[in-house]
């Protein structure tokens, strides 16, 4: 296999985590794990969501949030947004990055939005023009390219029909988000060896669900295939919107681990971001799906022989 030295992590705990929670933070709770996870060494941080606070009532307070929050130079802080009121909210706080999102699955957005995805993209332009005309970074999402729980395959044609209209309405920072969890690793290898391949002008970003236990898996497989930059989740909030109670995104921790056992850097410090993920298990009053917060981390569990032990006895 081979890895890169280096590679981007982004936090979407705060965003993708805390939507699916039923509990509800307060404007300064988030305001204080996202000052954290600056702290800690991320880069890419998504702030929230600029939704219908009736559709997704946990993110109603990320404009407020984003005013409250300890920007440091270097590090982008971005937020999900669904049309040209997103642009205009995200002015009016001063956010310098969004991000927008459509389905692969065509059924999907067709019952959703009456619309292909590649229509729902196109529909993008305005917002991106908006974005642009006030110095505002656009990336793009596609949520579901490796399987769908109406179609269950995707075709790779379609997933590049996507990446073509965001091409063409000015994006070229694209998300393949397994939201549906049903990827597997010679897939996400398979596929995104051939995005990186057909377009290489286009920075990829790999979001990846552990709703059946292999979102580790996966994130060496797209390592292998040349993908350097994930999205993570403090504690592995977050959650399949089609499998109630399944595992939600993978760990931040359990990814900062295990890359930094790799020597795979990352510039993200794992003792404050399990810190904040021990936070957030206080603050949503459960206990998360970390690996590291259960077990700790692998240089933990160095210790000294029992006095006495023989050679004979350790090998048994």
């Amino acid at each position: 296999m081979n890895f890169g030295k280096e590679v981007i992590l982004c936090e979407v705990g705060p965003r993708d985590g805390l939507q699916n929670e039923c509990t509800i933070l307060t404007v300064d709770q988030k305001v204080e794990l996202i000052n954290d996870i600056t702290d800690a060494g991320y880069k890419v941080i998504e702030v929230g969501s600029f939704m219908s606070p009736k559709a997704v009532p946990q993110m109603a307070t990320t404009d407020e949030v984003m005013k409250k929050i300890k920007r440091k130079d270097g590090v982008e802080y971005r937020v999900l947004i669904a049309n040209l009121k997103g642009v205009e909210r995200a002015i009016a706080c001063d956010c310098k990055k969004v991000k927008l999102n459509v389905s692969a699955s065509r059924a999907h957005n067709l019952a959703n939005l009456n619309a292909t995805p590649e229509e729902t993209v196109a529909g993008f332009q305005a917002c991106v023009d908006l974005a642009k005309a006030n110095n505002i970074i656009v990336s793009g999402s596609i949520s579901m390219p490796f399987g769908s729980p109406w179609e269950r395959n995707i075709p790779i044609q379609d997933v590049k029909s996507i990446v073509e209209a965001y091409l063409k309405a000015g994006v070229n920072q694209i998300s393949l988000s397994d939201a549906s969890g049903m990827a597997v690793p010679s897939q996400i290898n398979s596929m995104c060896k051939e995005m990186i391949k057909f377009y290489p002008e286009v920075s990829w970003i790999l979001h990846l669900h552990n709703t059946r236990g292999v979102a580790m898996a996966n994130i060496i497989a797209g390592l292998d295939a040349g993908i350097d930059c994930f999205d993570t989740s403090f504690g592995g909030l977050g959650g399949c919107p089609f499998v109630p109670g399944a595992a939600g995104n993978i760990a931040s921790e359990d990814v900062i681990h295990m890359l930094s056992e790799m020597g795979i850097e990352t510039g993200i410090d794992l003792d404050k971001m399990i810190e904040v993920a021990k936070k957030v298990q206080k603050f949503v009053g459960h206990d998360t799906d970390s690996y590291i917060l259960k077990a700790g981390k692998s240089s933990e569990l160095i210790r000294e022989l029992p006095k006495g032990q023989g050679k004979n006895e350790t090998q048994k």
